[in-house]
């Protein structure tokens, strides 16, 4: 457990990870108060806590006299942009400059810790991929992904930050996509379409996190004051035809020359906001990554398999009806 009674700051506070955060932050005896930093207002419930601040604040804009006037002593970043857009620059600006930002912020400030959300797409869907990408595995996101490519280049933000502050104990959890009863972003409101595609001859496997395995697991790298960087992930997999048939959605089985010159034309004309044509690569080659350096180290054991967090999902979209 940890020695102090925890005064923590999370960016991007309002979003569903940052939400779920809160939620389990606000239970704890030794978080003394939360920071909770967003463009957007915070659900109603978590703004109410006592133990909750929240502020208006852009992650482009400095941070330190915020993290000083509230004695922030640890910094959750989560402020990330995850939905595609076609003005790269500005996501850009955000995803990098953001994360500069704040950890120089943090630095003035004497904040000891900080934890960073990256991302397992750094590794990029690639068909020479091996069964399970280790955290030495080379950094390769899908090019025109700008999701995996930004992430890979904030991770080289905050490590060449970790070498100059080796006082402050950084913590990168590359972490699969995140998912459960409580999800609500562009990703949960893709699924609900009556429809999915698929790349016909491809059948990729998944990995998904329990939103609750990642609450728990960020909050234990605050009480312990990790450092590092560690693949996250629900135990095995669900093909991506099996998440299809849970949600009773129809797959509808596409060549990919086909697949990816509809995606591609429907993108550049913004008739269709939910991936460009580089996304297609995530549901046609293998992007899993291996587990056992976060188990060796830090014991960690998660709850939920990546078939468990699908299931949450699914039961909520289909009123609690899920076929076998």
């Amino acid at each position: 457990m940890t020695d102090w009674p925890a005064r923590i700051a999370i960016t991007g506070a309002s979003g569903y990870v940052g939400s779920n955060l809160i939620r389990r932050l606000e239970r704890e005896d030794w978080v003394k108060s939360i920071l909770a930093i967003d463009i957007r207002s915070l659900p109603q419930a978590s703004a109410a806590n006592s133990k909750v601040t929240f502020v208006h604040h852009d992650v482009l804009g400095p941070l330190n006299d915020l993290f000083k006037r509230h004695g922030t002593e640890a910094v959750v970043h989560l402020a990330f942009v995850l939905q595609p857009g076609h003005n790269e620059k500005a996501i850009c600006r955000v995803n990098i400059e953001g994360t500069r930002g704040v950890l120089e912020s943090a630095a003035l400030a004497g904040v000891r810790q900080v934890v960073y959300l990256g991302s397992t797409t750094v590794y990029g869907a690639h068909p020479d991929n091996p069964p399970l990408l280790t955290e030495e595995s080379p950094v390769r996101p899908v090019e025109g992904f700008q999701y995996g490519v930004d992430k890979a280049r904030a991770e080289t933000v905050i490590q060449e930050f970790s070498k100059r502050h080796p006082e402050i104990k950084v913590a990168i959890l590359r972490g699969c996509p995140v998912l459960g009863p409580q999800v609500d972003n562009f990703i949960s409101r893709a699924f609900s379409k009556p429809f999915l595609v698929a790349l016909k001859g491809f059948d990729p496997p998944m990995q998904l996190l329990h939103e609750e395995d990642l609450s728990d697991l960020m909050t234990y790298c605050i009480t312990r004051r990790i450092s590092g960087l560690y693949n996250v992930a629900g135990d095995g997999v669900i093909r991506w035809s099996e998440m299809g048939r849970m949600l009773g959605r129809k797959l509808l089985h596409l060549p990919p020359a086909i697949l990816y010159g509809v995606t591609g034309a429907t993108w550049r004309l913004r008739l269709q906001s939910d991936s460009p044509p580089s996304g297609l690569a995530f549901i046609q080659y293998p992007w899993t990554a291996s587990t056992e350096k976060i188990r060796r180290e830090l014991g960690v054991r998660f709850r939920y398999s990546s078939r468990d967090a699908w299931m949450a999902f699914a039961q909520r979209l289909r009123g609690g009806r899920v076929p076998a």
